[in-house]
């Protein structure tokens, strides 16, 4: 039960009507779909496709590959990219990255080769009889990745690939940081997150220890002094507040939280539903939480975003999905006020309405009231400073609510590395952070081995 909403209703649906909600939002392709699917790329010489991708795969490669039926091939050439490139299929935009610069994606044809879909067939029916990638003989050093998360798995499978041992210190009890715990349930569906990293750990030389919480009962100088190196891979954790009064009321949540517990939970049919519902915010989580609580049996459901459409952070292929799942969706009106009833819970919020000035956002003086049982913060999130306490992490290089490194993703510090969302000014994607953590690792590898893992200069 999530103590905020404890006050409310459970689901009116049964433990199965509610999972048939959360089957998956993109069916896998057909072997015959992914044939003909594959018969329209053109295989381009320096794809822009391939040129676009986070993660460097070789979209054009891999494609030739499912044409030529040759599934493993496609995988072990998507695989040697990205590890984890199944549930990033799943999850990444690919409506703004490789299918937008898709070459056929013009006013004339007008459709872009579904490369998820495509990537995602040739992961999901690769056999492999083993792990497809062999570790290279043993280095005899020892790093600790703090963060099992993307960044912090896919760090970890290079430098055993490299072969090295690693220590994964988690503080959750299960490995997968945001693909197991902040991604809507029906894009990564059933155990995929759990399967995808079996499969990665099963390289070898990766032991994970969970309950290890930096800042609690661990710390970074003792990580310093006993591996031989450290990768940061913290994530932000902390959920940015709205500066309102009785925004610690019951009804009023952070939206991850909320789908943490959906995405745990055996029987959904045992968490509390509002009638009505807020969401505040405007990227991707925001469209998650709407789209969830909607499934989950919430009648009324309203984003609300301070800006217009044009300036969300979601995709218009998120906003999509928000309208025909039938979120009612409010721009340019900015929260104002946190309404409670009698007896101090949640019943709505004031917003006051927006408007651009010379590039500023100001407020009208026009005031709009939605009625709710339930609000739920998607405003941002924020790296969690109370693990970075101990006097070594405080000399730790900041910019604003950032960890700072440089190109090899070194920190400040000698021997300590950060990569993931803890660092990127980007769209803090999953493809990204993978990426990171794969440089970061070749990174840590050549320093330890050369001995230059010295501070870089600021």
């Amino acid at each position: 039960m999530i103590d905020s909403l404890k006050h409310l209703p459970r689901s009116v649906g049964s433990a199965d009507a509610l999972a048939q909600q959360f089957t998956d939002l993109a069916p896998p392709l057909t072997e015959r779909q992914a044939a003909i699917e594959a018969a329209r790329c053109l295989y381009c010489y320096d794809a822009p496709c391939t040129r676009i991708c986070p993660s460097d795969i070789d979209v054009a490669s891999f494609i030739r590959n499912i044409h030529d039926h040759n599934i493993n091939g496609a995988a072990v050439g998507i695989l040697k990219q990205n590890i984890l490139g199944g549930s990033c299929a799943r999850v990444c935009p690919t409506e703004i990255l490789c299918e937008d610069a898709c070459v056929r994606n013009h006013d004339a044809e007008g459709q872009p080769v579904k490369i998820g879909l495509l990537q995602r067939h040739a992961l999901d029916h690769a056999k492999f009889d083993a792990h497809p990638f062999q570790r290279a003989p043993a280095t005899g050093k020892i790093i600790a990745v703090v963060g099992a998360g993307p960044a912090g798995l896919s760090c970890a499978h290079r430098l055993a690939m490299l072969g090295n041992d690693v220590v994964i210190f988690e503080s959750r009890e299960k490995p997968g940081g945001l693909n197991e715990y902040g991604i809507a349930k029906y894009k990564l569906t059933g155990s995929f997150a759990q399967d995808e990293v079996e499969f990665l750990l099963s390289i070898g030389g990766i032991e994970v220890r969970h309950g290890q919480t930096l800042g609690d009962n661990l710390t970074l100088r003792e990580l310093h002094a006993q591996y031989d190196a450290v990768f940061l891979s913290l994530g932000l954790s902390a959920c940015r507040t709205l500066g309102l009064t009785g925004e610690d009321a019951p009804g009023l949540m952070a939206a991850v939280d909320y789908i943490a517990a959906l995405r745990q939970a055996d029987d959904l049919s045992a968490l509390p539903v509002p009638r009505r519902a807020i969401v505040i915010g405007a990227g991707n989580t925001a469209i998650d939480m709407a789209v969830q609580i909607k499934r989950m049996g919430a009648e009324d459901v309203t984003l609300v975003y301070r800006r217009g459409f044009e300036s969300m952070s979601a995709t218009h292929h998120e906003q999509d999905i928000a309208k025909a799942n039938y979120v009612r969706m409010k721009t340019w009106a900015a929260p104002l006020e946190v309404l409670l009833d009698d007896d101090g819970r949640v019943r709505g919020m004031r917003f006051e309405e927006t408007r651009l000035d010379g590039g500023r956002l100001l407020g009208t003086g026009a005031f709009i009231e939605i009625a709710a049982d339930a609000v739920f913060k998607a405003i941002g999130q924020s790296l969690d400073t109370a693990g970075l306490s101990d006097p070594m992490a405080q000399q730790l290089e900041r910019k604003g609510d950032k960890l700072h490194v440089d190109a090899q993703f070194r920190t400040a510090l000698p021997g300590i590395y950060a990569g993931g969302d803890c660092v990127s000014p980007g769209q803090d994607l999953t493809v990204e952070a993978v990426q990171h953590g794969k440089l970061a690792a070749h990174a840590i590898h050549n320093d330890i081995q050369t001995k230059a893992g010295a501070a870089w200069p600021t």
